[in-house]
């Protein structure tokens, strides 16, 4: 019997033993095509922590393990983001930097992070394609305008002249195209971007408001409570870190 054989006996059986289960296939697709998707909130939802629940053991040193689950990731999601229509270099580029920075951690704490951040690199990036491919060009502009300014100032008369058009047919444009007023469109994704935060990062809901940009904390707070139904408050107390098997630490 060649040696491989022998251990793949030997490691079947020890995991008979201890119940031990992979990931099942259907569920890992599932992430994985809704990273392709750009299905950012799904993504955020689902994603576990490396080494978690069913992810098998690579190494016998912590650390190595957690690297060479993160390499495995990357290389998955690089394939599926390839096979959605991000460019090739591009995809390819991505996943070497990542894999370059995973080999300089030094602790689970760092690791971590950076997996997070991958991922909602990669499911943005996909996000970002799934709109160009839906709007005309001058709205793709507005939006990608709006993402990258999220945490300054933003007027329509600015988006405007930035897509190379008058005000009202940038607001014409965009309502017709997108099914929101520009405005609402900037709330909302701020709102997104601030429930992000809110339920991965440490950072306060005072300093999340000041980051994107809101008038005040009152305005942050009504206009959080708008579109999600709850505060800031009651949204952290509710979802901080509520699918990484960490202790909760609520905040402010």
């Amino acid at each position: 019997m060649p040696q491989s054989e022998k251990e793949l006996t030997q490691k079947t059986f020890a995991n008979r033993e201890h119940a031990f289960k992979h990931t099942p296939f259907e569920r890992e697709f599932a992430f994985y095509n809704d990273v392709k998707n750009g299905e950012v909130d799904r993504v955020m939802q689902a994603m576990l922590p490396l080494g978690v629940g069913g992810s098998g053991v690579l190494s016998e040193d912590p650390i190595r393990n957690m690297k060479y689950h993160f390499i495995v990731m990357t290389a998955m999601i690089t394939r599926f983001c390839v096979e959605g229509g991000m460019e090739m270099e591009t995809a390819y580029t991505l996943s070497d930097l990542y894999i370059q920075r995973v080999d300089k951690c030094v602790a689970e704490k760092e690791i971590h992070k950076l997996h997070r951040e991958a991922v909602f690199d990669f499911t943005s990036q996909m996000s970002r394609l799934k709109r160009n491919r839906r709007y005309s060009r001058p709205v793709v502009m507005a939006i990608d305008y709006i993402y990258d300014h999220l945490h300054s100032k933003i007027s329509e008369r600015d988006i405007a002249a930035h897509v190379s058009l008058s005000v009202s047919h940038l607001s014409r444009t965009f309502h017709s195209e997108t099914g929101k007023a520009v405005s609402t469109y900037i709330a909302l994704q701020r709102v997104e971007a601030a429930k992000n935060m809110l339920q991965y990062s440490d950072y306060t809901a005072v300093d999340i408001g000041n980051y994107l940009a809101f008038h005040s904390h009152s305005h942050f707070i009504s206009t959080f409570k708008k579109y999600t139904g709850i505060t800031p408050g009651e949204f952290r107390k509710k979802y901080f870190r509520s699918n990484w098997n960490m202790e909760d630490n609520p905040g402010d």
